[in-house]
């Protein structure tokens, strides 16, 4: 007992502590996404004022824009790099909220489509990734980490497996860095081949879900394409991200067999510890959102806030982006991811394009 009350004061101590050191990076991001939407609407104002035809581009390209200039050029603060972390954070949120413009009936219909493309493009990946590995002579955990970051959700899916199979924190580097410097060339390439292809805001949406690695990129190529696109981006990459505790489990099952991992005594344990919560949250919001539980007013209120917790998202997205340290870790993770996202997004592509022929997406 007199330990519990000697411990609150100083957990109570820390809380106003941490949460103050994450302000100054929380404003960065606020201050640098809304500089983006102001550039989208200055942007536009100037097209109405003059009669001219200009491209509208998206606050979303712009957020990141704004961000990649400041932590390649002046560097981010040391102060700001605790708040621009909780980019993540911002993230989990906007889809969580994203829920509130989903009928649960749709959740279920366009998941269970998501799901069966998510099961073929997980086997190939994990395939080709390691064959991939294995010819070009990366080490055996470095290949595992690019193959389950490629599969499921990019560097959160290569942090959680790290500690799963014990691999060296230089292996994690490099998979990480090959996985960013790959989601920001999907970033801006994706979105040019879909407007080329002349693909419809389902399917395009659908595709970057399952084709695009991390959950950010995802979300902001969808929104580069359109609002209704990111909705579907969301909800496939949400469905693949879904599968993450038992791909890791099955890596971490693999290598204690080789006596290079720790054994996982509680399999159940170990998937629940895995499993993204913010995905129950989207299912929860959705659900209620399907039984009337919000009026018309806080549904609209709740979408906004989802776009301004994206918005902190996207800044974030380009002041993690460090284009010199991804130059120092090498070709070769990057080639190995390249080639292998190269042929993800081929078949995803194909399989998409044949699904919206026969279910008129």
């Amino acid at each position: 007992m007199s330990q519990t009350i000697a411990a609150s004061p100083a957990r109570e101590a820390s809380i106003p502590g941490g949460f103050f050191r994450l302000i100054p990076g929380v404003l960065l991001l606020a201050v640098i996404g809304y500089a983006g939407k102001l550039m989208e609407q200055s942007i536009a104002a100037y097209a109405r004022t003059h009669h001219m035809a200009l491209p509208n581009i998206e606050y979303v390209l712009w957020a990141i824009l704004f961000g990649l200039i400041v932590s390649n050029t002046v560097g981010v603060p040391a102060i700001c790099r605790a708040g621009i972390a909780t980019y993540e954070f911002w993230l989990k949120a906007g889809i969580v909220l994203l829920g509130v413009r989903f009928l649960l009936g749709d959740v279920l219909k366009l998941g269970a489509l998501s799901l069966v493309f998510v099961g073929v493009e997980l086997a190939v990946s994990i395939a080709f990734m390691t064959w991939l590995g294995r010819r070009f002579r990366l080490s055996a955990k470095l290949t595992s980490l690019l193959a389950i970051g490629s599969s499921i959700c990019g560097v959160s899916a290569i942090i959680a497996a790290k500690g799963a199979i014990d691999a060296k924190d230089e292996d994690a580097s490099y998979a990480i860095a090959a996985i960013l410097a790959l989601g920001a060339v999907g970033l801006f390439t994706f979105p040019l081949i879909g407007h080329s292809l002349g693909m419809s805001d389902h399917a395009f949406g659908l595709w970057v879900g399952l084709a695009v690695d991390n959950t950010a990129e995802a979300t902001a190529a969808g929104a580069l394409y359109s609002d209704a696109a990111a909705k579907f981006a969301v909800l496939a990459k949400t469905t693949r991200n879904a599968t993450i505790g038992f791909v890791v489990l099955g890596y971490a099952l693999y290598w204690a067999r080789q006596g290079q991992a720790r054994e996982i005594t509680h399999k159940a344990a170990f998937l629940w510890r895995k499993f993204p919560k913010f995905v129950l949250g989207f299912l929860l919001i959705s659900l209620m959102a399907t039984l009337g539980l919000f009026t018309t007013t806080q549904m609209a209120d709740l979408a906004n806030l989802s776009r301004w917790a994206f918005l902190l998202t996207f800044a974030g997205v380009g002041l993690r982006t460090d284009l010199r340290e991804m130059r120092k870790q090498g070709l070769r993770p990057f080639i190995v991811g390249a080639l292998g996202e190269f042929a993800i997004a081929g078949l995803t592509l194909v399989l998409v394009i044949g699904a919206a022929r026969i279910f008129g997406m």
